[in-house]
C-alpha cells in the first residue's frame, strides 16, 4: 500500500479520543477514486498514538482493493457510517464526501461477496430454548404450560438466549426427563396415584384496591389464571388471603364478599369477616374452599372481591396509588394471596381435552386395531415433533416403548410412554442442520428445504413448522420466491408471530429485566406490580401494533400514539383515562410521550433503584438503537460518587463530568453520557420531571456525528435524521436472533442489501423480515 494511501485512511481509525495534531502534508494518489481534496483536508495524524496502538491497522491493506481485507474495511465502514472520525471538534467532510467514501468501500466489498458468499455456520445442533420448548409443546400437544419450574433459564449471548444452547448436561437431561413425564401424563389425562396440588401465588406488591382487567365489572383485586385440569373429576379449590409480617390480614376491618369463578361463571361466594375481639387471624380464610366437578382440559380460574364503594378517603395530600406494604402504604382492603387446586377426586376419565383431540388421530375399537392405530398416532406426532419426514428407524424406539407398556397397562399407557420417549429424543430437543456428505470443506451451500422450514418457523414463531409449511418444504416449493413470500406473510398474520414481541423484542429491549426491577420504595412509593405490569403491557401492545399493522420500523421511535389504562395514564399525567382496560390513544407530537424512548418500561430497566443513570441509558441507546455498543469498562474503574451530607451537592451531570476526568473512564463515557442526558427529564420509573433534587434538569447532549439536541424529542429527531442507522441495528438484531449466532464481518453485505431493499418500502416490518428470510446467511450455510 502506498504511504499516501495509508495516511489517507488512517484518520478514520486511530483510537477514539486521542489528541489530533497536524494536517497531513502528503497528497492523495491519482490512482484512488475519491476526490483528492477529501483527504488533503481531513487527513490527520496523532502525536500520542500510532497505528500499532489503534483499533485497526491499515499499513498492511490496500485501499484500492477493499475486498482483499473485508474484515478491516468493514470496521472502517462502521466508523464512517457513525461519523466517529474525525473526532468531534475537528474539521469534518460534508455528507456528500462521507457518502462517496462509504459507497466506494461498500460497492467493492459487496461485489466480492456476491461472487464468493460466506453465509457463516450456526452450530450443527442447537437445543430448544425454554421459550421454544414451551411453544413447541403448545403447538404439538395443545398444552400451554409454564415450564419455568421444569427447566432452567437459558444463558444469553449476543443479546439472545437461542445462541449458547448447544450442550445437554446429564443434570439438564434429567430435567427434560422429568418434564416429559409430567407433560405426557397431563396431555393424555392419565390417572395419578393420589390427588395432586398446585398453588398459584400472586405478587406480594400487587395492589388490589381497584378493578383487575379480565375480571367482572364491579369487582376489585384478585386474579384470573389459566389452569389445565388433567381429568374429569372433583377438584378442591382453596383461596388464601395476604398477610403481613405479623400474620394479620391487612385491611380486614369489616365484612367482604369474595367470589370464585370458573370460565367466567360464579362457582361460590364467600364472606370474609374480621376475627372476634382477642382472636388472631389464623382462621379468617380457612373456610375459603369448595369442591366442584370440572371437565378435563384448560380452564380460566378467577377469584375477586365485590367492590363496595369507589369513594376515596379524605386526605390533605393526594393518596398513593400503591397499597401493599404495611410500613409505608398499607392495604385498605383485604387482598388475595393464592389459589390452590387439589385433585382430581373421584376421577371419571380423561375426558375430551384439546390435547387428546390432537394426539388421538384415531382410536382403536378393539385390541386387534391397537397397534395399527398406535403406529398412525406416533407417525403423526413424530413427523411434527422432529419437524421432518420420518422413516422406520424413527418409529422403532417409540413403538418399542408403546408395546412394552401396553402389554402391562393398556393402550393409552403405551401411547403415553411412547410420547415420553419422543419428548426426550435428540431430534425433538435439538434443531439439527446436517452438512450433506457431498459438500467439499469450506464451501457455501444452500440449506435443505426441511432445514429452511425450521429456521423460518423458529424465527417467526419460536416454534415448529405448520403442516402446510413442512409440506411445501417436502415438495421442494420453498425455493420458489413467490411461495416463500406467501408463507412468510401467512406466518406473520398468524397469532403465533406474537413471539416476535414476547421472545425477540423483549430480549432486544431488555424488557425481561422489568420483572426484577425494584425501585427504592422510599423514593418511589407508587411503584407496585400493577404499574410494572401496565408498563410492560404498554410496550407489548405498541410492538404488536407495529408487527400486526406492518408499520415502518421507524415508528418505533416516532409514533404519535401509545396504549394506556387508568393506572399508567395517571403515572404519565394523561387525563381522562378510566378503568383497567388498555386502549390506544393519540399523542400530540409536542407531548412528553411517543415512541419507545418515552416508555416507562424502557426508562425503568435503564435506571438504578434510587436514581436515573445517563450512563446506562446512553449505553442502551448506543447498543440497541445505534448498534455501536461501547466496550466493557476496565476492572479498576471507580464507581460514580454519590452525594453525601458532608459534601457539596452535585447533579448527576456534574458528578459524571468529574468522573470523566479519569482518562480510562473518559473514552467510553464521552460516548454514552451525552446521549443518556437527553432522557434526564424522565425519572427512574419514567415520570416526567423538570427538576431533580431542587436543580433544574439540563437534558442537552450530542450524538457521535456531532449533532446536538436538548431533550428526548430532539434526540428522537436526531436519530431519525439518519434512519438507516437505526434500521441497520434492528436488522442486525433480527438476523442474530434468526440465525442463532453472533454476526461477523462477512454478514455486512447481506445486512446492507436488506436495509437498502427495505428503504423502497419505507422500512416496513415485513420488508425487513422478507429481506432476512431471502438473505444469503439465512438461506445458506458453510461447511467445515
Amino acid at each position: 500500500m502506498h504511504r499516501a494511501d495509508s495516511c489517507e485512511f488512517a484518520f478514520w481509525i486511530i483510537c477514539i479520543g486521542s489528541v489530533w495534531a497536524w494536517q497531513c502534508p502528503i497528497q492523495a494518489t491519482e490512482s484512488f477514486d475519491l476526490p483528492n481534496s477529501f483527504f488533503e483536508r481531513y487527513c490527520y495524524d496523532c502525536h500520542d498514538s500510532d497505528v500499532s496502538k489503534s483499533e485497526l491497522a491499515l499499513d498492511t491493506v490496500d485501499a484500492n482493493n477493499p475486498a482483499a481485507a473485508r474484515k478491516t474495511w468493514e470496521s472502517v465502514l462502521r466508523k464512517l457510517n457513525h461519523r466517529q472520525m474525525p473526532p468531534d471538534g475537528k474539521p469534518r467532510p460534508d455528507k456528500a464526501a462521507y457518502d462517496q467514501a462509504v459507497a466506494h468501500l461498500e460497492s467493492s466489498i459487496d461485489r466480492a461477496a456476491a461472487t464468493d458468499p460466506n453465509p457463516g455456520r450456526p452450530d450443527t445442533m442447537r437445543r430448544l430454548t425454554r421459550t421454544e420448548y414451551r411453544n413447541v409443546v403448545r403447538d404439538l400437544l395443545g398444552l400451554d404450560i409454564d415450564v419455568s419450574s421444569l427447566l432452567p433459564k437459558d444463558d444469553s449471548s449476543h443479546g439472545f438466549d437461542n445462541i449458547t444452547v448447544g450442550e445437554l448436561s446429564p443434570i439438564l437431561f434429567e430435567r427434560y426427563l422429568s418434564a416429559a413425564k409430567k407433560i405426557s401424563r397431563l396431555a393424555l389425562g392419565r390417572p395419578v396415584g393420589s390427588p395432586q396440588g398446585t398453588t398459584l401465588t400472586l405478587p406480594l406488591d400487587l395492589t388490589q384496591d381497584s378493578h383487575i382487567e379480565g375480571l367482572p365489572l364491579g369487582t376489585r383485586g384478585g386474579a384470573v389464571v389459566q389452569h389445565t385440569f388433567p381429568q374429569n373429576g372433583d377438584y378442591e379449590l382453596q383461596l388464601q388471603l395476604t398477610r403481613n409480617r405479623n400474620e394479620k390480614v391487612e385491611g380486614l376491618n369489616r365484612s367482604y364478599q369474595l367470589e370464585l369463578l370458573l370460565d367466567g361463571s360464579p362457582v361460590q361466594s364467600f364472606q370474609v369477616r374480621p376475627p372476634e375481639r382477642g382472636e388472631n387471624h389464623d382462621h379468617v380464610d380457612r373456610h375459603l374452599k369448595v369442591r366442584i366437578p370440572v371437565q378435563a382440559g384448560p380452564h380460566e380460574l378467577a377469584a375477586t372481591f365485590i367492590r363496595q364503594t369507589s369513594a376515596l378517603s379524605e386526605s390533605e395530600r393526594q393518596p398513593y396509588l400503591a397499597h401493599f406494604n404495611a410500613d409505608r402504604h398499607p392495604r385498605s382492603h383485604p387482598a388475595l394471596y393464592s389459589i390452590t387446586v387439589v385433585g382430581p377426586f373421584d376421577a371419571s376419565g380423561p375426558g375430551n381435552s384439546p390435547s387428546r383431540r390432537l394426539i388421538f388421530s384415531c382410536y382403536p375399537s378393539d385390541s386387534t386395531e391397537e397397534d395399527r392405530c398406535a403406529r398412525t398416532i406416533l407417525s403423526t406426532l413424530i413427523r411434527r415433533a422432529y419437524r421432518r419426514p420420518i422413516d422406520e428407524n424413527d418409529l422403532r424406539t417409540p413403538m418399542q416403548f408403546y408395546r412394552e407398556t401396553k402389554d402391562q397397562e393398556g393402550f393409552e399407557a403405551g401411547i403415553e410412554m411412547a410420547l415420553r420417549a419422543i419428548l426426550v429424543n435428540p431430534h425433538f430437543l435439538f434443531r439439527i442442520e446436517k452438512t450433506p456428505t457431498d459438500i467439499p470443506p469450506d464451501t457455501a451451500y444452500p440449506l435443505s428445504q426441511i432445514d429452511l422450514a425450521s429456521r423460518l418457523s423458529f424465527f417467526l414463531w419460536s416454534s415448529l413448522p405448520s403442516d402446510e409449511l413442512l409440506e411445501k418444504a417436502v415438495l421442494g416449493d420453498l425455493r420458489n420466491p413467490d411461495v416463500l413470500e406467501k408463507q412468510v406473510r401467512n406466518m406473520l398474520a398468524d397469532r403465533r408471530s406474537d413471539s416476535m414481541v414476547n421472545n425477540f423484542a423483549v430480549q432486544w429491549l431488555y424488557l425481561r429485566n422489568l420483572n426484577t426491577a425494584r425501585p427504592d420504595a422510599r423514593l418511589f412509593p407508587d411503584y407496585d406490580d400493577n404499574l410494572r405490569q401496565a408498563m410492560r403491557r404498554e410496550t407489548d401492545l405498541f410492538l404488536l401494533s407495529i408487527v400486526r399493522e406492518d408499520q415502518s420500523i421507524l415508528d418505533l421511535l416516532r409514533a404519535d400514539y401509545t396504549f394506556v389504562n387508568e393506572r399508567l395514564a395517571k403515572h404519565y399525567d394523561i387525563p381522562n383515562i378510566y378503568g383497567s382496560r388498555f386502549r390506544r390513544i393519540s399523542l400530540d407530537r409536542n407531548e412528553t410521550r411517543g415512541g419507545l424512548l418515552s416508555h416507562g418500561s424502557i426508562l425503568t430497566v435503564t435506571s438504578y433503584p434510587n436514581r436515573t443513570s445517563p450512563v446506562v441509558r446512553g449505553k442502551w441507546i448506543l447498543e440497541n438503537i445505534l448498534g455501536i455498543p461501547p466496550k466493557p469498562p476496565p476492572p479498576d474503574v471507580p464507581e460514580l460518587k454519590e452525594n453525601s451530607d458532608t459534601q457539596e451537592f452535585l447533579t448527576v451531570r456534574e458528578r459524571l463530568a468529574e468522573h470523566r476526568q479519569n482518562r480510562s473512564c473518559a473514552r467510553c463515557h464521552n460516548l454514552m453520557d451525552p446521549v443518556g442526558f437527553a432522557l434526564e427529564n424522565y425519572d427512574a420509573i419514567g415520570r416526567w420531571r423538570t427538576v431533580d433534587d431542587g436543580s433544574e434538569i439540563d437534558a442537552s447532549g450530542s450524538l457521535l456525528d456531532g449533532s446536538r439536541f436538548d431533550g428526548a424529542n430532539e434526540l428522537q429527531q436526531a436519530l431519525l435524521n439518519r434512519p438507516e442507522l437505526f434500521v441497520r441495528t434492528v436488522t442486525e438484531k433480527l438476523l442474530t436472533y434468526a440465525l442463532g449466532r453472533g454476526l461477523e464481518y462477512y454478514d455486512a453485505p447481506a445486512i446492507r442489501k436488506i436495509v437498502n431493499d427495505a428503504r423502497r418500502e419505507n422500512y416496513r416490518f415485513s420488508a425487513l423480515i422478507l429481506g432476512i428470510v431471502k438473505s444469503t446467511p439465512f438461506q445458506m450455510r458453510k461447511s467445515l
